[in-house]
């Protein structure tokens, strides 16, 4: 089998209605390139994985958490570029394109980003709004970075770079871990605009209250 040129990893819990069409919405840009998509599934209860194996995508597990699930898929990985994002349908697979050429300039993390111009989102109540905001300004200050966006999923990674992270977190504070040790290892990282979409189906898993004390345990537990 040919060495993949891009990776693409889902964490998935209970998505039958949403895997899919996200497939088929990703095969249809990265048709050109060699690739493989990883299906990094919480043991679902539904037909999120036959429906998986079905659209050609390879199926591992992890019922720990999104952090433990991404790890793993980032692990398992085989391609040249590797690219993270949700089953919810809440990333739009045209914005591939923008991942997978910040990495091919030369970059070695590339981070969607919902507040820079072009980006935004459907599906950001004013909680996670002021909650967002308050991360981002106090990751800016302790980090010394300059992110306008922290606790978004859709990220591209050079090969090797998700090694060299040395990630920990087993949770919803993944992002920021990535974020915060990319800043950490003085890696070249670009934000690109992302509009994020709101949910297609199904109810997401972000508990807004325990999983921002959890983010900020992880921008904490950094220094």
């Amino acid at each position: 089998m040919a060495v993949p040129y891009l990776s693409i990893v889902i964490p998935t819990l209970n998505e039958e209605r949403n895997i899919g069409r996200l497939i088929n919405g990703v095969n249809r840009i990265i048709q050109k390139y060699t690739s493989e998509i990883i299906i990094v599934d919480g043991h679902s209860g539904d037909r999120t994985v036959e429906i998986a194996r079905k659209h050609g995508a390879k199926v591992i597990y992890d019922d720990v958490g999104k952090g433990s699930a991404l790890i793993k898929g980032l692990k398992a990985s085989r391609g040249s570029i590797i690219i993270a994002m949700d089953a919810d349908l809440s990333h739009r697979p045209d914005e591939l394109r923008l991942l997978i050429a910040g990495i091919e300039s030369g970059y070695e993390i590339c981070m969607g980003s919902r507040f820079l111009t072009g980006g935004g989102s459907d599906d950001m109540p004013l909680l996670r709004v002021i909650g967002n905001k308050f991360f981002v300004v106090l990751v800016n200050m302790l980090y010394r970075s300059n992110y306008t966006d922290m606790c978004y999923g859709y990220r591209s990674f050079a090969k090797g770079v998700a090694a060299r992270l040395g990630l920990k977190e087993k949770g919803f504070g993944i992002e920021t871990e990535i974020s915060i040790n990319a800043m950490k290892r003085h890696m070249r990282v670009l934000e690109v605009p992302s509009y994020e979409k709101g949910r297609f189906s199904g109810e997401g898993k972000l508990r807004s209250i325990a999983d921002g004390f959890a983010i900020l345990r992880t921008i904490l537990n950094g220094l």
